[in-house]
């Protein structure tokens, strides 16, 4: 087993924040006694990715997901627990670390806003100190993969959101790192160019064998390029393996699709009626009465064609955020799968 890329051991980090009342008196008097409380953002996290793994970090808003990545790319201290990255320790920010990653928020820019990204381009080639030969064979390829053209001459203010996004991409993987750090890179997009930023994401990774830790609230972008995916809520981690397995482990419910020969029935007493079309109905049944209730319904009803399948996964992740916070410790993390 080769060593893991990416290792964490009991990871939390705290953050200690004033609080007090609303009203003049309570803002006088929090100058003399301020009261603080502490949020736990991450709460003793532990997982492990492997070279080559692109993995997805779930999770609702305020999880802790932007969080943790700040940790793993060295931007935060953690308060307690181990981590490496590497083999090395992030918060230590050494040059053949930062060499190796990189970190692309989807709502924060790097690229010059008044001046072209091609000029960004250069900057970059010259703080990581790529060769001359690399860094335009790496640019090139890239604004090939990503179809950019002449768009990297005109000044970044100009662009769209779709193309802008695309440039920052470019400008964070041009001195080829072997970790990259994804949170959100293609929020707002329209559908299109998700699609495309998925597919060079996807490319990159083929090519390069890097690793790739992806934080995304399209389904989509996880169902394209995860195989493996991470859960966390509360700053806990609820569930760490393959993609299919959380619908497993997570969803309660089948969504049964049944086409009858006689156009018509009213088949609510089966299960939840989510839709009707003429003659095909499509029903929510708990999983554990999937058997049951298809069995009557085929030998109960003049049934044409019948299927059942697990329920969307967005529908199965909005079942998982719902987990009420409790004060156990994190389950095992589930090895992925290789």
């Amino acid at each position: 087993m080769p060593n893991p890329m990416i290792s964490t051991m009991g990871l939390s980090r705290h953050f200690r924040v004033p609080e007090r009342e609303a009203g003049l008196k309570a803002a006088a008097a929090s100058l003399f006694h301020r009261k603080y409380r502490t949020v736990k953002a991450v709460e003793q996290i532990s997982f492990h990715i492997d070279p080559g793994e692109v993995v997805g970090f779930l999770g609702p808003n305020g999880a802790g997901k932007t969080t943790t990545l700040k940790m793993l790319a060295g931007l935060l201290h953690p308060t307690s627990g181990q981590l490496s990255v590497l083999g090395c320790e992030p918060s230590r920010r050494q040059r053949q670390f930062l060499q190796q990653i990189t970190l692309v928020m989807g709502n924060r820019n790097q690229l010059a806003w008044d001046l072209p990204a091609i000029d960004s381009f250069d900057l970059m080639r010259a703080i990581y100190a790529i060769p001359a030969a690399q860094f335009k064979q790496t640019r090139d390829e890239f604004i090939a993969l990503l179809e950019l053209g002449d768009l990297v001459n005109k000044p970044v203010r100009n662009l769209s959101l779709g193309e802008r996004m695309k440039m920052e991409i470019v400008g964070a993987l041009l001195h080829r790192p072997q970790v990259l750090f994804l949170d959100e890179p293609t929020i707002g997009l329209d559908v299109t160019m998700q699609r495309r930023i998925r597919s060079f994401i996807a490319e990159y990774n083929r090519r390069t064998g890097a690793t790739v830790l992806l934080t995304s609230h399209y389904m989509a972008d996880v169902e394209a390029l995860c195989r493996r995916v991470i859960v966390i809520h509360h700053g806990r981690i609820l569930f760490d393996g393959e993609l299919s397995s959380l619908v497993d482990d997570f969803s309660a419910f089948k969504t049964v699709g049944v086409t009858l020969k006689n156009g018509f029935a009213d088949l609510r007493k089966y299960g939840e009626l989510l839709a009707q079309e003429g003659s095909h109905v499509t029903l929510r049944i708990p999983k554990a009465d999937a058997s049951r209730v298809t069995a009557q319904l085929l030998s109960e009803q003049a049934v044409d064609d019948l299927t059942v399948e697990d329920p969307p996964i967005e529908d199965v992740i909005e079942h998982v955020f719902a987990q009420p916070e409790t004060g156990d410790t994190q389950p095992t993390p589930v090895a992925a799968a290789g």
